[in-house]
C-alpha cells in the first residue's frame, strides 16, 4: 500500500460556520423557550447537532507530522498541509510524525569473522516517508526499526574481522565503508514500512572482557613487529647510504671484512632499543 496524499478543506473556514451555526442554535432555542415553540426547539437542536458535527471535523497538522484519514477501515489518504484542517468527521485521523529521528542500540555481544567475541552497538538516523506503509504495513514501526536495525547489526558483525593485519576490510579499519554497508543493511530491511535510514554508523565497538587482555597484546605485538620492520628498513638504507658516501668520497679504503663489521656497528646503533656506548680504540699500551 502506498501512500496518496489528500488535500482537505480549510480549518479556519470551517471553525467560523460551525460557532455560527452553534450561536445561532442557541439563539433559536432561547427564542423557542420563551415563545413556546416547539418546531422550533426541534429545529435548534437539529441546528446544534449540525454545528458539533461540522466542529468535530476539525483537526490540526503540525509541521513535519502527517494524519493518515480512515473511513470505516478503509485508507482514504494522507494528510501533510500543516495548520488547522476539516475533513468528515466519521474519518479517523492517526497522526505520524514524519520528523527526523535517531535511534541507538544496545551493546550487542556477537562473533566477529574470525570467531572472536565482540561488543558492538549503532545509531541509526531515520524518518517515516510513506505514512502508509509505517502504519499499515506493520504492527509497530518504531518497534519494528528497532528490532530490524539490531538484526542488521548482528549480521554486519559476522560479515567482517574486528581487525585486520593484512589490509583487508574490517570494522575497526574500514570506518566508512562499513557505515555505507550497514546503512544500506538497514535500508534493506525498513524498506517495507515506509522509512528512509539517513544516515548509520557505530557507535561502540570493543572486544568482550572474556578476551580484551589477550587482544590487547595481540595488538601490542603486531604493532612492534610492524615498527621494528620500518626501523630494520630505514637502517639498511642509512647503511647503504653511508658506504656509498664513503666510496665515492674516497674517506676510507675497507675491505669486505671492515665493512661487514662496520654494517654490524651501524645496525646495532641504529636498530637498538637504547642508547649505544661507543668504544674508543686508543691503540696498543706497552708497559
Amino acid at each position: 500500500m502506498r501512500e496518496r496524499e489528500r488535500q482537505v478543506m480549510n480549518g479556519a473556514l470551517m471553525l467560523v460556520v460551525g460557532l455560527v451555526t452553534l450561536l445561532l442554535s442557541m439563539a433559536m432555542f432561547i427564542y423557542a423557550i420563551r415563545t413556546r415553540q416547539t418546531t422550533v426547539v426541534v429545529g435548534s437542536i437539529l441546528l446544534m447537532v449540525v454545528g458539533l458535527t461540522v466542529l468535530a471535523g476539525l483537526f490540526t497538522v503540525a509541521p513535519n507530522e502527517a494524519r493518515v484519514l480512515q473511513l470505516f477501515g478503509a485508507y482514504v489518504g494522507t494528510v501533510r498541509t500543516p495548520g488547522l484542517r476539516w475533513a468528515n468527521p466519521l474519518y479517523t485521523k492517526h497522526k505520524v510524525s514524519t520528523r527526523i529521528r535517531n535511534f541507538e542500540s544496545a551493546k550487542l555481544k556477537v562473533n566477529d569473522l574470525d570467531g572472536n567475541p565482540i561488543e558492538i552497538a549503532a545509531v541509526a538516523v531515520w524518518r517515516v516517508v510513506d505514512t502508509a506503509e509505517a502504519v499499515f504495513e506493520v504492527d509497530d514501526y518504531n518497534n519494528y526499526v528497532h528490532v530490524q536495525s539490531e538484526s542488521a547489526l548482528r549480521n554486519l558483525a559476522t560479515s567482517y574481522a574486528y581487525d585486520s593485519h593484512d589490509d583487508q576490510e574490517s570494522l575497526r579499519g574500514s570506518t566508512n565503508k562499513i557505515a555505507e554497508h550497514l546503512k544500506q543493511e538497514v535500508q534493506d530491511r525498513l524498506s517495507k514500512a515506509g522509512v528512509e535510514v539517513m544516515e548509520a554508523r557505530i557507535s561502540h565497538l570493543a572486544y568482550a572482557p572474556e578476551i580484551a587482555a589477550a587482544m590487547l597484546q595481540r595488538q601490542q605485538a603486531g604493532a612492534i613487529i610492524a615498527a621494528r620492520q620500518k626501523i630494520v628498513e630505514g637502517a639498511v638504507g642509512m647503511v647503504e647510504m653511508a658506504l656509498e658516501m664513503l666510496s665515492a668520497k674516497h674517506v676510507v679504503e675497507l675491505d669486505n671484512e671492515r665493512k661487514a663489521q662496520m654494517v654490524s656497528n651501524l645496525l646495532v646503533v641504529l636498530c637498538g632499543e637504547r642508547g649505544t656506548q661507543p668504544v674508543v680504540n686508543t691503540g696498543t699500551i706497552y708497559q
